[in-house]
């Protein structure tokens, strides 16, 4: 083989851990068009007798999204839960600060668990509390409404409204980014550290069983990332189960080498992240381990955004306006493939994950107001690994052709990882990052009764700009590779230049 070709092994021996479920969640904001022309549509051809549109239903299910977080991001830190229960008609208008607009509070909290339930049972509830312009007895009202089966007046008020039976939220994220200065009611570390641990010792005192997700630093760049961790650890470590951990990619300075190198950068963060919370339970001379939720990630333009905030016209506050609506290429959706395998390679530490964010807004699928739904070049990849990347992961170590980035300085060509099934098979999931040549792969199995290649497909396009729109939604979709084969114990494949691949072998 040339000295081109990237290789590596797999053998059952050697295991990453098991992919929990939640590790394909995403993202409901009210934030744009995500609920409001996204989900939620009442006027719609396509819409139920609840006003939630059955077209963007159906790609959610093909999707595979398994847990919901809910109700934001920047939007729960002015979020007033009352707000949205009781009948619509008479819930309050309100002015969101996070995205300057005017919420109307039409869909809430009873509709988004009846969103989840038409998803189907893999469809799992993250709610979030607010701890930014609120505090310890807002967030247990809300859980006690949720949640108490009855006999109380907050449980009775939710059967009332026609939810007799409880929603059963058991993960609860405690604020969002709160070290953020953007943050409506923005907090030191000590000052959010005291709230979480007083929030999380009351609401267990509650239930003692939910599971609670406290905040990291907004992303590594923030000059507070890892002190922020280990200071608000300090607090809340054996109350909380997870920290947060958020990162958006996109290129800079047109640096396309470096932009498809970013899952370097989010493979850091997660292992600085793990360190920082197994040092603050080393020192607690603690034997729990605190586990990582990747609760928004995805590929987002925010320098296009943040362009755009300058110019917002702050005397108005419209409803559900067109935001963060990006378009998606082929480049856009090997990273995003290349972001998945970085969270599957650290699955024994993050356990949640959440693409940020479901409909409309940095999203796999689009919808144009009173028609149709559409496919994004990253629902494939998502789609492709919540199918086939259940199980275990494998560990893989790669020998790469290397390419010289501006960013990351030398980097592999290759990323990629495998799962192991329950019934034995294995998804080799790969991205070759090399945008001008293909890339031979030989991957050796050891001690794996495979024989068999049963799928090479791939995401890739002579023209790596190449999107899906409303006027061509299907412009770009995975293709067969031909000539993938395995012959003794060794698989070979070609991976086309600028890819996303699938291999599965059983």
């Amino acid at each position: 083989m040339s000295k081109r070709t990237a290789r590596f092994t797999l053998d059952p021996a050697f295991t990453v851990g098991e992919v929990n479920p939640r590790l394909f969640g995403s993202f409901v904001e009210h934030l744009g068009r995500c609920v409001y022309t996204g989900i939620f549509e009442p006027d719609h051809p396509t819409a139920d007798a609840e006003g939630l549109r059955t077209d963007v239903l159906g790609l959610v299910r093909e999707l595979g999204v398994t847990a919901i977080r809910y109700p934001g991001g920047n939007f729960v830190s002015g979020y007033r839960w009352e707000d949205s229960v009781g009948p619509a008609g008479d819930r309050p208008r309100r002015l969101d600060l996070a995205s300057h607009s005017t919420e109307t509070n039409r869909f809430g909290l009873s509709e988004y668990i009846g969103f989840l339930r038409k998803i189907g049972p893999q469809a799992e509830p993250m709610m979030a509390v607010n701890l930014g312009t609120r505090g310890v007895a807002e967030a247990l009202e809300l859980q006690e409404y949720a949640n108490h089966p009855a006999g109380t007046a907050l449980a009775d008020l939710r059967a009332a409204h026609g939810d007799k039976e409880p929603f059963g939220i058991r993960l609860w994220c405690l604020g969002n980014e709160m070290d953020g200065p953007w943050q409506t009611g923005h907090k030191t570390a000590r000052e959010y550290g005291r709230t979480a641990a007083e929030t999380a010792r009351a609401m267990r005192r509650l239930d003692p069983g939910v599971e609670l997700v406290v905040c990291g630093s907004s992303s590594q760049a923030m000059p507070t990332f890892a002190a922020w961790e280990a200071t608000v650890l300090q607090e809340a470590y054996e109350l909380v189960d997870h920290i947060s951990l958020h990162a958006y990619y996109e290129p800079v300075d047109g640096d396309l080498d470096s932009f498809l190198a970013s899952a370097v950068d989010m493979e850091s963060f997660i292992e600085n992240v793990v360190a920082t919370a197994d040092h603050v339970g080393a020192r607690l001379k603690s034997s729990k381990k605190i586990n990582l939720s990747f609760d928004e990630w995805n590929v987002w333009y925010l320098s296009e955004w943040e362009e755009h905030a300058r110019t917002v016209d702050q005397g108005d506050w419209p409803e559900a306006p067109r935001l963060l609506e990006d378009n998606y290429s082929v480049t856009d959706a090997v990273v995003f493939g290349s972001l998945l395998i970085a969270l599957l390679r650290h699955a024994d530490r993050v356990t949640v994950a959440c693409l940020a964010q479901l409909v409309n807004v940095i999203a796999p699928i689009m919808t144009e107001p009173g028609g149709p739904a559409w496919r994004q070049t990253t629902f494939f990849p998502f789609a492709q690994a919540s199918r086939y990347g259940r199980g275990e992961v494998l560990d893989v170590r790669v020998d790469s052709p290397t390419y010289e980035t501006r960013k990351y300085g030398e980097t592999d060509l290759l990323h990629a990882t495998a799962v192991r099934a329950a019934d034995g098979t294995v998804t080799v999931f790969a991205v070759n990052r090399g945008r001008t040549g293909p890339l031979p792969l030989e991957v050796d199995l050891h001690g794996l009764d495979l024989t068999t290649v049963t799928e090479h497909s791939a995401l890739a396009d002579a023209d790596p700009d190449a999107r899906n729109t409303l006027d061509d939604p299907e412009r770009v979709t995975p293709h067969e590779v031909r000539g993938t084969a395995l012959t003794d114990g060794v698989l070979t494949a070609v991976l086309e230049p600028l890819s996303w691949n699938v291999i599965r072998l059983a």
